[in-house]
């Protein structure tokens, strides 16, 4: 409703479809992903990576994104690269399907080093009343599917930075983990806009909860959408540590665990579904262009997440 430029934007539900909202809103940034866009000059996908943190935050609850804002603070503004972002955050708005209806772009002198800036995004979604996803009719047996990431996404790059600067590399070397695109091309592949395949999948029946795969990786996220009295019950050799992920548990030394914990590594969100429609729900994201993977079942247990044939799967990989 309404147009650009005035002190704040508008929009109906009603005109979105729905008849009783409930709304619902995230806010995220892209983390330190953004000194690695600096450093190479690649600002293009980075918006995108803001509208996916928000907008998978958002369809994990069974809401669907119906609009995003955007902040971009500066010391200068350079225009042509505040234009790349800007691109990249209506990309990433039109593969969610949801409206970018305002921004604001700060100046502050002082505040940030010549070429820095940071950027943080905010968004609403709705879900009709008494359809929201709660994870609270998760029961044993349940499936537990996992969707494939694009890479890293947008967590872990603290330790990304310090693996990268033990390996003695820059980010225009060539990635050793991907041939044909620097360092920079491959990490700065941009996080995975998931909601239109999710809200496929949850409008067709069959999914309790899903699980976005941020900051605390597969250990953490699945057991916020888990009841009391049950976990995760994963293989590892359902699906294949991506190669970005084994170059940076080699070359960084790190431990199985800790890297569970800190990476998506290659998937970037779980799906549980029922057991009687756990096939047609694979099918369902798979016609949406979802990589899916089976990855295990909830059994009774104390919250956490087990996996079972990591030490196997990933010393294979």
């Amino acid at each position: 409703m309404g147009g650009l430029g005035g002190f704040g934007g508008f929009f109906d539900p009603r005109a979105a479809g729905y008849d009783d909202p409930v709304l619902v809103a995230a806010t995220d940034g892209v983390g330190t992903k953004l000194k690695i866009a600096i450093d190479a000059g690649g600002h293009d996908g980075v918006g995108v990576d803001l509208v996916a943190m928000c907008v998978n935050d958002l369809v994990v609850q069974g809401a669907e994104p119906l609009f995003f804002l955007d902040y971009f603070a500066t010391g200068k503004l350079a225009p042509e690269t505040a234009e790349r972002v800007v691109a990249g955050i209506a990309e990433g708005c039109r593969l969610a399907g949801c409206a970018l209806i305002g921004g604001e772009t700060a100046e502050m002198p002082g505040m940030y080093g010549p070429g820095d800036y940071d950027l943080a995004g905010f968004s609403v979604g709705a879900v009709e009343r008494g359809r929201q996803l709660t994870g609270a009719d998760i029961s044993e047996g349940d499936v537990v599917l996992g969707l494939t990431s694009s890479g890293v996404h947008s967590n872990g790059f603290s330790l990304v930075r310090k693996v990268v600067e033990r390996a003695g590399l820059s980010y225009g070397d060539a990635a050793p983990f991907a041939d044909g695109n620097s360092l920079a091309e491959a990490f700065l592949t941009p996080t995975r806009v998931y909601v239109k395949p999710c809200l496929q999948a949850i409008r067709a029946g069959g999914v309790k909860a899903l699980a976005h795969i941020t900051g605390g990786g597969l250990l953490e996220n699945i057991p916020r959408v888990l009841p009391a009295g049950l976990e995760a019950k994963l293989d590892a050799r359902a699906w294949l540590l991506p190669p970005v992920f084994q170059w940076l548990q080699r070359t960084g030394g790190v431990d199985e665990l800790e890297m569970l914990r800190t990476f998506n590594c290659g998937i970037g969100m779980v799906v549980i579904a029922t057991p009687e429609r756990a096939d047609a729900v694979e099918a369902t994201l798979r016609d949406a262009g979802e990589q899916v993977h089976r990855l295990g079942e909830v059994v009774a247990g104390d919250g956490q997440v087990a996996i079972d044939g990591l030490a196997t799967a990933w010393s294979a990989a």
